[in-house]
């Protein structure tokens, strides 16, 4: 199928997905036309994609996550996934503390805290 009807079919736009081709995260053969064809797997794979992006990963940890990804149900934990999704959710716990101590010395300065 062609970006047109991908974007079509999965919501992200055609620029989203030649950005996901770029970073490695799916793949699409290119006719002589220049025009990218996708198989029927990118269907799922971009609703994988956007999944993994709406829990906060960034494309590097999404290309290592996703050949751990099986059928938009869930995954396979093959060896390391658990370990990089342990690791993600350490560095957000740290970020949400940091924020609250911020927002903690803010609500000082105003006379909140």
């Amino acid at each position: 199928m062609l970006i047109g009807e991908l974007s079509r079919r999965t919501g992200a736009s055609a620029r989203s997905l030649r950005h996901y081709e770029a970073q490695g995260l799916l793949t699409a053969r290119h006719g002589t036309n220049g025009y990218r064809a996708f198989d029927e797997d990118a269907v799922r794979t971009v609703g994988q994609i956007r999944a993994l992006l709406r829990a906060g990963l960034s494309t590097e940890v999404i290309r290592r996550v996703l050949p751990c990804t099986r059928g938009g149900r869930g995954f396979d934990w093959c060896a390391e996934l658990r370990e990089i999704l342990d690791g993600e959710l350490a560095v957000m716990d740290e970020r949400i503390e940091a924020l609250r101590l911020s927002r903690g010395a803010l609500a000082g300065l105003l006379g909140d805290g």
